[in-house]
C-alpha cells in the first residue's frame, strides 16, 4: 500500500541537506508495480463499485496522472487487453442479466470530450460544440448529447474504439499520441419494478468513468503556439479539479468550505461525482522515470488528498 518517492538528484554524502530530505512516503488503498494485470487493476478498483450502481448509487472512476503514463492504457486497453470501461460494463451487463426477473432495466451511455474547455460529443462529432444545462432537480445535463441504449459489451466496445478515433491526440515531446481532451464516458442504468405498484420506485444509478489529459509541464512536452495554448487549458481544468478536491478534503466537511464547481466544465461536469452522492476512485498514474520526478511528487500529493474526501452516500 506504500508508495516511496527518492529524489534522482540528492546526494546521500551532503551533509547540509541531510536532514531536507525529499524522500516522501505516501499511503494508499492499494498500489499496484510494473507488473500488475489490467484484470488486477480492474477488479481492486471498480469491481465492487458495480452493484452499488444496479442498486441506484453514482460512481466514478478517475484516471490521473502526467502525459505518457498510461491512463488511456488502463480505461480504454486494446484489444485483447481491455481496460475498464469494457471490464465494467461487462460486470454490468451480467449483474443485470441476473436480476430481470421482476426488474426493467434501461442502460444508456454517452461518450464525450472535453476540448479547451468546451464539451463535444465522441459518438457524433459533427454536432458541434455542446452546452451544459441544470435541470429543475439540479443534475447537470448536456443539451443534444447523443445517448445510445444497448445491453452488449461488445457493441459498446465498438463504439468506443470508433468515439476514442475522434478524440483530439496530438503529438508532443513526452508521447506520441498524448491526449489532449478529457473523456468522459457517463453509463445511466434505469431501474423499474415490473409490478405496477402505486408508489413505484424507479431506481437511477450513474457510472462516470473519467479519462482525464496528462498534466503536463511544457519544458517537458516542449509544446509551442497551439500544444502551449491546449496544455494550459489542461491544466487549468485539473487546477479547478484540484481546487475542489482541496475543499471537499479539508477538515469540518464540506459546509465549511466553499467548492467552487463552477470554475471549469469539468467540475460542473463532475459536480454529483465529487462532493455529491458517489462513491468515487482515483486511479493515479505514475512513471518511474527519474526525468519525471516532479510530476510524480505532484500527481502523488494530488491523489493523496483525494483520498481525504468524506462524502455521505445516500
Amino acid at each position: 500500500q506504500r508508495v516511496v518517492l527518492m529524489d534522482p538528484s540528492e546526494d546521500p554524502d551532503d551533509i547540509l541537506r541531510a536532514n531536507r530530505s525529499r524522500e516522501k512516503t505516501f499511503v494508499f488503498d492499494v498500489v499496484f508495480d510494473h507488473r500488475a494485470t489490467q484484470e488486477e487493476v480492474y477488479a481492486s478498483t471498480t469491481k465492487s463499485l458495480i452493484g452499488g450502481v444496479i442498486s441506484g448509487y453514482n460512481a466514478t472512476i478517475f484516471a490521473y496522472g502526467p502525459t505518457g503514463a498510461g491512463k488511456t492504457y488502463t480505461m480504454l486497453g486494446t484489444d485483447c487487453e481491455p481496460g475498464i470501461y469494457v471490464r465494467a460494463l461487462d460486470d454490468l451487463f451480467k449483474a443485470l442479466e441476473a436480476t430481470t426477473e421482476e426488474m426493467d432495466y434501461r442502460v444508456s451511455m454517452s461518450y464525450l470530450e472535453i476540448y479547451n474547455e468546451v464539451i463535444r460529443d465522441l459518438l457524433n462529432p459533427s454536432s458541434g460544440f455542446l452546452d451544459l444545462r441544470e435541470d429543475p432537480s439540479g443534475s447537470i445535463q448536456i443539451a443534444g448529447i447523443t445517448e445510445v441504449s444497448t445491453t452488449n459489451a461488445q457493441e459498446v466496445m465498438q463504439l468506443l474504439m470508433k468515439g476514442n478515433k475522434q478524440r483530439t491526440q496530438e503529438p508532443t515531446a513526452a508521447n506520441k499520441t498524448s491526449s489532449r481532451s478529457h473523456a468522459v464516458l457517463q453509463v445511466t442504468v434505469m431501474h423499474k419494478s415490473q409490478r405496477k405498484a402505486i408508489g413505484e420506485e424507479v431506481r437511477i444509478g450513474k457510472l462516470f468513468m473519467v479519462d482525464l489529459a496528462g498534466s503536463e509541464r511544457a519544458a517537458q512536452t516542449q509544446n509551442r503556439g497551439k500544444r502551449m495554448k491546449e496544455g494550459a487549458h489542461i491544466n487549468r481544468s485539473l487546477l479547478a479539479l484540484g481546487n475542489c478536491i482541496n475543499a471537499l478534503s479539508e477538515k469540518g466537511g464540506s459546509w465549511a468550505q466553499f467548492v467552487n464547481f463552477r470554475d471549469s466544465k469539468l467540475t460542473r461536469l463532475l459536480k454529483d461525482s465529487l462532493g455529491g452522492n458517489s462513491r468515487t476512485v482515483m486511479i493515479a498514474h505514475i512513471s518511474p522515470a527519474s526525468t519525471s520526478f516532479e510530476e510524480s511528487r505532484m500527481t502523488l500529493i494530488y491523489a493523496y488528498r483525494a483520498k481525504n474526501i468524506k462524502t455521505q452516500v445516500k
